[in-house]
């Protein structure tokens, strides 16, 4: 559970690092924007749900993903886990209208981020 509460904290952090540093990646909160019914009107709104959702898919589907993807990674000595970071992060960017990737290189920054932040909680845990 610990290792879970990590994950979605590293999530959410990797998205706030992203959207102020990394020119390209932007994070808005438009007027329509709502979650299962609920209006969310602040910029920490968007940022805990989006951040959560890369959390939970970081615990969730990225095991699978490395898990069928082992072949590749040991091909390209690891470097398949940046293409893994950027398939992930670009699923976020196609899930939520407010949270915009702007080309490919603002997406190999992030994914690069996200690698770096996951490699500093492995080292934790």
């Amino acid at each position: 559970m610990k290792k879970f509460f990590l994950r979605v904290l590293a999530g959410i952090l990797i998205i706030f690092l992203a959207s102020k540093f990394i020119p390209g990646v932007k994070l808005k909160v438009l007027p329509n924007s709502n979650f299962f019914g609920f209006k969310i009107k602040e910029y920490w709104q968007i940022l805990i749900l989006v951040g959560v959702s890369l959390g939970l898919i970081n615990a969730i589907l990225k095991p699978i993903l490395d898990l069928i993807t082992f072949p590749l990674k040991i091909l390209t000595f690891g470097l398949f886990s940046i293409i893994l970071n950027m398939l992930v992060l670009f699923l976020l960017d196609i899930l939520f209208e407010e949270f915009d990737i702007v080309g490919i290189s603002p997406l190999f920054f992030s994914a690069l981020l996200s690698l770096i932040v996951n490699f500093i909680l492995k080292l934790i845990l």
